[in-house]
């Protein structure tokens, strides 16, 4: 496959998850990403084991995007936090403005993700590049459509040097939100969010947590498959080959996988795209 292909992973929370997520990295290094990034918990919850994770990534010869959210954060804490990752020979980063914490109130001094990318902009100048999120369906929290592609403008015009979408299953609904952006001067590569289907229960959950529509007959044919696991990953399997195929013959920049700390799915993806 011809397009540039890069993966996300969360920093796991114990010893085991840190041997099976190494061995997972492994597995997916074989298709040669373009940078593997890795999240930052609500309020920065897992700041310690991302910048660990990040640093693993990089010692295994792969470029590593941290992420970085901004939600309870100071300009102060976030221009240290920045020295370390400069430090560390982070070369990218993905702004956002982060989710709440349960019972956590905004505080801070940055309420949205465009003052994060343009604060890191003002110290850092070019040493980092900056990736930031986009939402095809329109943001969980967002007033509006246009509310929501306004918001997004606003984080290319602070700095922003490309975006990576929430997941989806409509291409349509991408490339609506490409044209929209670039009718509004956010025209910078949008690349697709890809999420593996490989257990109807979690789709669901996370689906209805981030705002991601499961298209009806999507969600029907998954639930027909009651408990049967082999089932749902080989349907899995299909739908989210064939959202790729048409993506990549359209021409989008890249292909980020949430691989959810799991090789095989997205390994089987790959290898079914090969040709392309």
């Amino acid at each position: 496959m011809n397009v540039p292909v890069s993966f996300e992973f969360f920093p796991p929370k114990t010893p085991d998850g840190v041997e099976k997520l190494r061995a997972t990295r492994q597995a997916l290094y074989r298709h040669q990403p373009e940078f593997c990034s890795v999240t930052f918990g609500a309020g920065g919850s897992t700041q310690e084991g991302t910048f660990q994770t990040v640093k693993e990534i990089l010692g295994e010869g792969v470029a590593a995007a941290c992420h970085f959210s901004c939600v309870g954060a100071t300009k102060s804490t976030v221009r240290q936090q920045l020295a370390v990752l400069q430090a560390m020979g982070v070369k990218r980063i993905v702004a956002l403005r982060g989710d709440l914490p349960s019972g956590y109130g905004m505080g801070g001094e940055f309420h949205y993700a465009s003052d994060l990318v343009a604060f890191i902009r003002s110290e850092t100048g070019a040493a980092f590049h900056i990736e930031v999120a986009a939402y095809p369906e329109i943001h969980p929290q967002s007033k509006s459509a246009d509310a929501d592609l306004k918001a997004f403008a606003a984080k290319v015009k602070a700095g922003a040097n490309s975006a990576i979408t929430q997941y989806f299953f409509n291409a349509d609904a991408y490339f609506r939100f490409v044209d929209d952006a670039s009718r509004l001067g956010a025209d910078v590569p949008v690349v697709p969010g890809i999420m593996p289907i490989t257990s109807s229960t979690q789709l669901m959950r996370f689906s209805d947590a981030c705002g991601a529509e499961i298209p009806r007959w999507i969600r029907l044919r998954l639930q027909g498959f009651g408990d049967d696991t082999a089932s749902i990953k080989s349907f899995g399997l299909d739908v989210i080959t064939d959202l790729c195929v048409q993506l990549c013959t359209a021409g989008v920049p890249g292909i980020h996988f949430y691989t959810m700390n799991q090789a095989a799915a997205t390994t089987e993806i790959l290898r079914r795209l090969t040709p392309l």
